[in-house]
């Protein structure tokens, strides 16, 4: 910059005119002062740009810090639900156990019902017979009165057949001794005659049927024998 000294290791210069210089001032005060207003206007906006950064890096803390906690909240909410999943899991497998074993106890109770029909179905057969055993109890009473009176009118009839059988024979043998004695006194009766007429006339006498005849002279030995076996039952 020029100025009122002249300068060295040249030709001197001419001193400037003082209006010059006030011009030359003032030009340079203008430049000064734009600069000042330049420098006041970079330092307004260097303060505004770290006001932003401050401010934008305030914000990546909170964004940064809710980006961690939303991760820490997808962490806990995925093992909530992976904790879920296995109890779920879990909780199937009982359910899947349990539904066997439900039809098992279906299968069961198919079985029992159908072993309770039969069963139902033997207490009614067994009723009834319960029922006809009753009713068969209920008459043994009249039976054995019936026995009983049987077996009293046997006993009571017993003794006079006997006796009247043991008499028949005895007249039987005596008539075939008459009619043995006949015949070998006089031998044409043995085929002319007929052997039957003194037997038969025993026999209407006694009220014996004519069938008693023939069974008497035919059956005259089982007579002996009876005899003979009921003086042995009284021996």
């Amino acid at each position: 910059m020029d100025g009122p000294f002249p300068r060295l290791g040249g030709p001197p210069l001419r001193p400037l005119h003082p209006a010059v210089i006030e011009e030359q001032l003032a030009a340079q005060h203008q430049e000064i002062q734009g600069l000042l207003i330049d420098n006041q206007r970079l330092a307004a906006t260097h303060v505004a740009l770290k006001q932003e950064l401050a401010a934008a890096q305030h914000e990546l803390r909170r964004v940064a810090h809710a980006v961690g906690a939303m991760h820490a909240n997808n962490d806990s909410q995925l093992r909530e639900m992976y904790e879920k999943s296995m109890k779920l899991e879990s909780e199937l497998r009982v359910a899947e156990a349990m539904k066997a074993e439900l039809m098992q106890v279906r299968g069961d109770i198919q079985k029992l019902n159908s072993v309770r029909q039969e069963l139902t179905e033997q207490v009614q057969v067994l009723s009834q017979d319960v029922t006809r055993a009753t009713a068969d109890l209920q008459q043994t009473p009249l039976l054995k009165a019936e026995v009983e009176n049987m077996k009293q009118e046997v006993q009571r009839v017993r003794p006079c057949d006997g006796e009247n059988l043991i008499a028949m024979a005895r007249e039987v043998e005596k008539l075939r001794a008459e009619v043995a004695n006949r015949n070998y006194l006089n031998p044409s009766l043995a085929y002319g005659g007929n052997p039957y007429s003194a037997a038969y006339a025993m026999n209407r006498a006694s009220g014996a049927p004519p069938e008693a005849a023939d069974y008497s002279t035919t059956h005259a030995p089982w007579g002996g024998a009876y005899d003979a076996q009921r003086t042995h039952g009284h021996r």
